[in-house]
């Protein structure tokens, strides 16, 4: 300790009212941080987003079916502009070629635009009865959930949820559009459950959910 020099006690108290302003500081900007991020989403965080439950019984879909080499997936959204086509959907069980029109070859790909039959466990689309080509199949439209009533949401509004949807549905989103003061989100299946959590956290009047599988009738 020979040579060490020790600071007044004036100075200590000085240093330690210093660390302890410090400290507090310290834990406010973390309580700041906790509460922004909680807040953050226009309340998202305070709602669970579960994910549906899988349909009983038979559905149906419209879409491209898209064989890569006898992998066969069914593509609910967006396809590639490209030839062959790109896409990337969901595994298709039961699917044959045999006796159905309506499609191209390119290499080892093959695809074509079809409306389906099947069950759906979540993760998977088992065929159950024979595909009909879109150019030739003419369905129901389903009634406008909005009642053509315009939507409450503005526009930062919607491009708001527009941005952070994606990520609170997870791999079951497929597309959205704003218009008419509501925002339209494509989903592979909702039973319902994508649109409460949709209400709960922008309020009724701003999200429409609509499933690309839907129940056979």
């Amino acid at each position: 300790m020979s040579g060490e020099t020790i600071p007044p006690a004036a100075t200590l108290s000085g240093m330690s009212r210093f660390i302890a302003v410090g400290a507090v500081a310290a834990a406010s900007v973390l309580l700041l941080a906790g509460c922004a991020t909680s807040s953050a989403g226009s309340g998202s965080g305070a709602v669970v987003w579960d994910t549906p439950s899988p349909p009983a019984g038979e559905v149906s879909a419209q879409g491209t079916v898209m064989d890569v080499d006898g992998t066969v997936e069914l593509c609910l959204g967006a396809i590639a502009e490209s030839y062959p086509p790109q896409c990337s959907g969901i595994p298709v069980e039961g699917w044959s070629w045999d006796g159905i029109e309506g499609w191209e070859t390119s290499g080892d790909v093959t695809w074509g635009a079809y409306a389906v039959r099947g069950t759906y466990d979540g993760s998977t689309f088992a065929v159950t009865g024979d595909p009909v080509m879109l150019a030739l199949y003419d369905p129901i439209a389903p009634a406008d959930p909005t009642g053509g009533k315009p939507g409450t949401a503005t526009g930062a509004e919607l491009t708001e949820m527009q941005d952070a949807l994606p990520a609170l549905i997870g791999d079951g989103f497929l597309a959205s559009y704003p218009e008419n003061g509501w925002l339209w989100v494509d989903v592979v299946w909702d039973d319902g459950t994508l649109q409460a959590a949709a209400d709960e956290t922008y309020g009724e009047g701003a999200v429409v959910v609509r499933s690309a599988i839907r129940p056979f009738d």
